[in-house]
């Protein structure tokens, strides 16, 4: 299935993959309010669509995505602020928590810059992989910001605060190759290697038991949060309702047959 209404982004779904693919490739795929508008429909499809059972978010061009366009919300010296507030709370948190909350797995491939929002967006993403080239970067403090769309609260859990607060106050490009090492995304990668290293990621998550891959994704993100006895009870609340499954069902007698699963998933 090929979607062929948009002007921002494109979206491509086959074989239970759907693939979203920020397409403003001269404005290093950063964002618009035009952009966030099909980003939503396109996310609303792939909900409603019961074939599809993994989501990869990429970028066209020589980068992922630079962030928020700043030609679209310009300040000219003395004219009025913009609400910076309105559009986060209108466009860049939906956006983070609705991929967070994805009932499948949300593989990123970062093919270039992930700059600002646009790197944070990445962060939400289940699976980040990204080619070598690439860089991730805060350049908040460069304009009197502070990292927005999650940044605040995903760095710091990821790196622990003396590496997220050096990226955050200094700007600074984290390669790839070193964003595995620190442990911010999963892994780096040829750039020859990305686009078939990701499909075929997605495509064996496709053939997965998805309605568990989801749970997995609820009760690690609960975890943050959470007590140890409140993440214990959470386990076993999931797992009374998974065991009840027929994808659990399916993985059980396949083993003991002896053949591949064909689980049902979402």
């Amino acid at each position: 299935m090929s979607s062929g209404d948009f002007t921002a982004i494109q979206l491509e779904i086959s074989e239970g993959v759907a693939v979203l693919t920020l397409n403003r490739p001269d404005s290093l795929n950063s964002f618009t309010v035009v952009m966030h508008g099909e980003v939503k429909t396109a996310l609303d499809r792939v909900e409603n669509d019961p074939s599809v059972r993994v989501l990869v978010l990429t970028g066209a061009g020589r980068g992922f995505c630079a962030g928020q366009d700043l030609s679209d919300r310009a300040v000219k010296p003395g004219a009025n602020a913009v609400d910076l507030g309105h559009s986060v709370e209108t466009y860049y948190n939906p956006l983070v928590v609705r991929l967070r909350n994805l009932a499948m797995p949300v593989l990123c491939a970062v093919n270039g810059v992930a700059a600002g929002a646009g790197a944070n967006i990445a962060l939400a993403c289940d699976i980040v992989l990204a080619a070598k080239s690439a860089n991730f970067i805060q350049p908040f403090c460069n304009i009197g910001l502070v990292p927005d769309s999650g940044g605040t609260y995903a760095l710091p859990r990821m790196l622990g605060l003396p590496r997220a607060m050096g990226l955050a106050l200094l700007g600074d490009k984290l390669p790839a190759e070193k964003a595995a090492d620190w442990g911010l995304i999963w892994a780096a990668v040829e750039d020859a290697e990305l686009q078939t290293t990701v499909m075929a990621m997605a495509r064996k998550l496709a053939v997965a038991p998805t309605k568990g891959l989801a749970a997995i994704k609820k009760a690690f993100h609960a975890s943050l949060d959470n007590s140890f006895t409140d993440q214990l009870t959470m386990e076993r609340d999931l797992q009374r309702d998974l065991g009840n499954s027929a994808d659990y069902k399916e993985g059980v007698a396949a083993f003991l047959e002896k053949r591949k699963p064909v689980f049902k998933g979402r």
